[in-house]
C-alpha cells in the first residue's frame, strides 16, 4: 500500500548543475491526482563523519568557519567523496554520488588524516543514512576510529581552514549542548559511537 503515497515526477529543471550541486525545480503529481510545484531539491557530493578518538579516549576534533550559519564550529573530521573517478560526466547527478561503502571508507581514512594528521589502524562502520531526505539524495556515511596516532602533519585543501582539538568526553558535551558543537549530523554520529562502540 506504500506505493499509493509516492508522488510522480512529471517535469524537472536542473537550475544548477555542476561539480559541487546539482539543483532542481520539479513539478509533482501526488497520489490524489493534482499537482504540486515547483518543488525544489538538490544532488551533492556524498560525504562521511569520523568520530576519532586518541589512545586516551579523548575525541580527535576540528574547527572552522561554516557560511550556512555564519559561525566557526567544532566538529569531527568530514569531508565529500569525489564523484570524478567513477562519472562519465563532469557535473553532479542523483546517481553518480551515491557511493559504495569501499569508496565511503577509503574517503574517511584520507579526511582524518589530512584534517587532522591523526591515523587509525580501527575503522568501525556505524551508519549511512540519507543526508537530508526531505531536500537531497545524497548520504552521510558515519565511522569510528578509535586509539588514533599522530602521524603526519595537516595536508588541507587550498580552502580549508582548521584547527585541531582534543576533546574529553565533558568537554565534548559542553559543547553540544549549548556551545558551538551545531552540526546536527555530527550529533547523531557521537551518540550512535557512544551506544554503538562505547558500549563495547
Amino acid at each position: 500500500m506504500s506505493e499509493n503515497l509516492r508522488w510522480e515526477l512529471i517535469k524537472e529543471e536542473h537550475m544548477t548543475q555542476d561539480a559541487w550541486i546539482d539543483f532542481r525545480r520539479n513539478i509533482y503529481r501526488l497520489p490524489d491526482g493534482s499537482e504540486i510545484g515547483p518543488v525544489y531539491n538538490f544532488s551533492k557530493h556524498s560525504f562521511v563523519i569520523i568520530v576519532a578518538t586518541d589512545s586516551e579516549g579523548r575525541y580527535i576534533c576540528v574547527k572552522q568557519y561554516r557560511h550556512g550559519i555564519d559561525k566557526i564550529t567544532t566538529e569531527f573530521p568530514a569531508g565529500g567523496i569525489e564523484f570524478k573517478d567513477n562519472s562519465d560526466v563532469p557535473y553532479i547527478t542523483a546517481e553518480n554520488t551515491i557511493a559504495t561503502e569501499e569508496e565511503a571508507l577509503a574517503a574517511a581514512k584520507r579526511e582524518l588524516s589530512e584534517e587532522t594528521g591523526y591515523v587509525s589502524e580501527n575503522f568501525i562502520h556505524l551508519m549511512t543514512t540519507p543526508a537530508n531526505a526531505t531536500l537531497a539524495s545524497n548520504n552521510v556515511h558515519i565511522y569510528a576510529a578509535t586509539d588514533c596516532v599522530k602521524k603526519e602533519k595537516q595536508h588541507l585543501d587550498d580552502t580549508e581552514f582548521l584547527n585541531v582539538e582534543l576533546l574529553t568526553e565533558s568537554e565534548l558535551k559542553e559543547r553540544i549542548f549549548g556551545g558551538d558543537f551545531l552540526q546536527s549530523q555530527h550529533v547523531l554520529a557521537w551518540y550512535l559511537f557512544k551506544d554503538l562502540v562505547k558500549r563495547q
